[in-house]
C-alpha cells in the first residue's frame, strides 16, 4: 500500500502517482510549483535493512548519489524527512526525471534491437559504469528495467535506480539482495563478491538481452521464488555453455559475450577494456579457456586505458575481502584461555557496539600475535574474524609492493580505504616486521614513507570500521612507534601447544578421515615439543599410507610416522623465544600495558 497518496505534498513536491515499491522503498512521480516532474525514493527506516544504512540511520545510497553527477546516470535534486504516522520516520531523495521508456519496455514492445542501436545503449550504459568506477562505486543492479532512454538526451541511455550502489564488497553487501535480477548477475555475486567485472558482466548480460530480447540462458522464474531458489535455478542453468547459435553479429562480439559472460563470470576487469574491444571486434582473439586468462582484446584495451589508469593501478591495493566459512573458535584446537580473554576484551566490544556505547568502551585499534613460526598465528587470526562474523583480508608484504616511488604508501592508503568501504573490516597483516621495520634500524631508512603511512592509517582506525591482526616471528623488529595503544593495542604470545592442544589438534586433523581407535591423549604425549603444522603433517602423512592401502588410519601409523619426523623447531629456539616474550612483556611494563599472553 502506498504511503504518499496522489495530490499529497510533501516538501515542495506534489504526487502525481506512485511507480513501484518494495517492503521497504517507493519511487513516485511528483511535480514542483511549475509542473516539472520528477522522481522521488522513498525509504522506510524502519523497514530499510539495517546494512544500508550510515552509523547515522542515513540511507548510504542517497549520500553516493549526491557524488555522481555524469550524463548516463540519474542525476541527484535534493533529499528530505518524512514523517509518517503509519510508519514513522522516512528519507526521501529527489532526481530527475525521464521523458522516455525503460529499455525492458522497449524490448517488450518490439523485441531484438538493431546492433548499431544496442551498441550506442551500451556504450551509454559502460560510459556510466566507468565513471562510477573511476571513483570506486560500483552500481550492482545493471539490467533492462533501471536502463532509461531519455527523451530529454535525444534517446541516450542512462543509469538508473541507485539503491544497491556500494564500493567493492567481499562478504555481506550492504544493501537487500531480494530484488536483485539474478539473470544479470555475475555468479561471483552469488558469493558476495562485487567489483567492477561483476558490474561489467551485468553490461554484456544486458547486451545480449537487447541482440536476443531474452536473458542470457533464457531462465524465467516463477512467480514468488526466492533469491536462493532463483539463483539454484540460474546456477543449473549455466553449467551448460551459452548458445549463440543464430545471433546475427560479427564473430568479434560473440567473442566479447563469451569473454564477458563465460560461465557465469565476467573476463573483463574494466569498462575501458571493454568499450575498447566494442569499438574493435575485429581485434579481440578468441578468450583463453584456462581460468583468469586474458584475452589479447583485454590486453590491448587495457593498454588504451591510459597513464591516469595506469597510476591508479600502482597504487591500488590488489587485495581480496573474504567471508569466512568455518566455525570460528571452534577449529582452534585448545588456547582457551587465549579464546576467552579475546571474546571478552576485544570481540565483545566490537560486535555489541551499542552496549559499548553505554558503558563509554573505546573500541581495540589492533592486535599483535607473536611467537614462534608454525603455531598458527595466521590461522588463529583467520578464526578471530569468523568468530567476530567480520570481512577478513589477509595481506602479506608482497601484495604492497611497488616499483613506483611512493607506490607502496599509495596501496597501504588504498587498503584501508577499501577495508572501510566493506566494515566492519578485520585486515590481517602476515609477518608484520616486514612492513613496519624499526626506522632506526640499519637497511630500513628506505622504508621510512611506508612505516610513517602505517602510523597514519593505524591512528584509531577502530573508528572506522577496521580492526588490525599483525602475526610476526620477530616483533622485537617491529618500528616501536607502531606498537603504542591507539595502533597496536594489544600483544599477545601464540606459545608452543601444551599437551590439551596438541590431543585436541591430533582429533580435528582426524576428524572425517577413515580411522580406527585413536588415542589422541597417547599421541600428544609423544609429540612434545611439536609445533601445529607438525601434527598436520604428521596426520597427513599416515593418511597418504593409510589412502594407498585403502584401510583406516591406525594408532601405530600415527605413531611410526611421529618416530619418523623431528620437531620443527629445537629446544634451542622454543628458548630463544621465552626469553624474546620476556623483553616483549617487560617493555609492555615499561609502556604502562597490561600483559597479556598464554600459559
Amino acid at each position: 500500500m502506498a504511503i504518499l497518496t496522489d495530490r499529497q505534498q510533501i516538501g515542495k513536491y506534489e504526487v502525481a502517482r506512485l511507480i513501484k515499491e518494495n517492503s521497504y522503498c517507493e519511487t513516485y512521480r511528483v511535480e514542483d510549483e511549475q509542473g516539472t516532474p520528477f522522481f522521488l525514493k522513498l525509504f522506510v527506516l524502519k523497514n530499510t535493512p539495517e546494512k544500508m544504512l550510515d552509523d547515522d540511520h542515513n540511507v548510504r545510497s542517497i549520500a553516493i548519489l549526491q557524488k555522481l553527477c555524469h550524463k548516463n546516470i540519474v542525476a541527484y535534486v535534493e533529499q528530505g524527512t518524512y514523517q509518517d504516522e503509519g510508519v514513522g520516520e522516512c528519507r526521501y531523495v529527489v532526481t530527475n526525471y525521464f521523458s522516455g521508456e525503460l529499455l525492458w519496455d522497449k524490448l517488450q514492445r518490439e523485441g531484438a534491437l538493431p546492433l548499431d542501436e544496442a551498441l550506442r545503449i551500451l556504450t551509454d550504459v559502460l560510459e556510466g559504469l566507468k565513471f562510477m568506477h573511476d571513483r570506486n562505486l560500483l552500481h550492482n543492479d545493471v539490467n533492462p528495467r533501471n536502463v532509461m532512454l531519455s527523451e530529454r538526451t535525444g534517446g541516450a541511455a542512462e543509469l538508473i535506480d541507485m539503491s544497491h550502489v556500494s564500493r567493492c564488497v567481499g562478504g555481506a553487501p550492504p544493501f537487500d539482495t531480494s530484488d536483485l535480477d539474478e539473470r544479470y548477475q555475475s555468479t561471483t555475486a552469488f558469493a558476495g563478491m562485487y567489483n567492477d567485472a561483476t558490474d561489467l558482466f551485468s553490461a554484456v548480460a544486458l547486451f545480449y538481452a537487447m541482440l536476443t530480447a531474452r536473458a542470457p540462458w533464457d531462465v524465467t522464474f516463477q512467480e514468488g521464488t526466492t533469491r536462493k531458489e532463483r539463483i539454484a535455478a540460474v546456477k543449473t542453468a549455466r553449467k551448460t555453455p551459452l548458445s549463440l547459435d543464430g545471433l546475427n553479429v560479427a564473430e568479434g562480439y560473440k567473442r566479447i559475450m563469451t569473454k564477458g559472460l563465460g560461465n557465469g563470470t565476467c573476463r573483463y576487469t574494466s569498462a575501458a577494456a571493454l568499450l575498447h574491444d566494442l569499438q574493435h571486434p575485429d581485434e579481440v582473439a578468441e578468450p583463453s579457456q584456462q581460468p583468469g586468462g586474458t584475452s589479447m582484446g583485454q590486453e590491448v584495451g587495457d593498454r588504451g586505458r591510459g597513464a591516469g589508469n595506469d597510476e591508479r593501478q600502482a597504487t591500488e591495493a590488489r587485495v581480496d575481502i573474504q567471508r569466512g566459512k568455518g566455525n570460528g573458535f571452534k577449529d582452534i584446537a585448545g588456547m582457551s584461555e587465549l579464546k576467552a580473554m579475546l571474546t571478552q576484551k576485544v570481540i565483545f566490544i566490537l560486535k555489541d557496539r551499542e552496549r559499548a556505547e553505554r558503558y563509554k568502551l573505546t573500541p581495540p585499534n589492533g592486535i599483535l600475535f607473536y611467537g614462534p613460526p608454525g603455531c598458527g598465528k595466521s590461522f588463529f587470526a583467520e578464526k578471530f574474524a569468523e568468530e567476530a562474523g567480520f570481512n577478513y583480508m589477509l595481506v602479506k608484504a608482497s601484495d604492497l609492493g611497488s616499483i613506483y616511488v611512493h607506490g607502496s604508501q599509495g596501496k597501504i592508503a588504498d587498503l584501508f580505504k577499501k577495508a572501510e568501504a566493506s566494515k566492519p573490516t578485520i585486515i590481517c597483516f602476515d609477518e608484520f616486521d616486514a612492513f613496519v621495520p624499526n626506522r632506526s634500524s640499519q637497511g630500513a631508512e628506505h622504508q621510512a614513507g611506508e612505516v610513517n603511512e602505517f602510523l597514519s592509517q593505524l591512528n584509531n582506525c577502530a573508528k572506522r570500521g577496521i580492526f588490525v591482526i599483525a602475526t610476526s616471528n620477530r616483533p622485537d623488529m617491529i618500528d616501536p612507534a607502531v606498537l603504542r595503544t591507539g595502533r597496536i593495542d594489544r600483544m599477545i604470545y601464540v606459545p608452543m601447544p601444551d599437551r590439551e592442544a596438541r590431543s585436541e589438534m591430533f582429533r580435528l586433523h582426524l576428524d572425517g578421515r577413515p580411522c580406527g581407535d585413536i588415542d589422541a591423549g597417547r599421541l600428544a604425549d609423544l609429540t612434545d615439543g611439536y609445533i601445529a603444522s607438525d601434527i598436520a603433517y604428521i596426520v597427513n602423512d599416515a593418511a597418504m599410507g593409510a589412502a594407498f592401502s585403502d584401510q583406516p588410519i591406525t594408532q601405530q601409523m600415527l605413531e611410526d610416522t611421529i618416530r619418523s619426523i623431528r620437531p620443527s623447531i629445537s629446544r634451542e629456539v622454543v628458548s630463544t623465544y621465552e626469553n624474546l616474550r620476556q623483553r616483549m612483556e617487560d617493555t609492555d611494563a615499561r609502556n604502562r600495558r597490561p600483559k597479556i599472553g598464554f600459559v
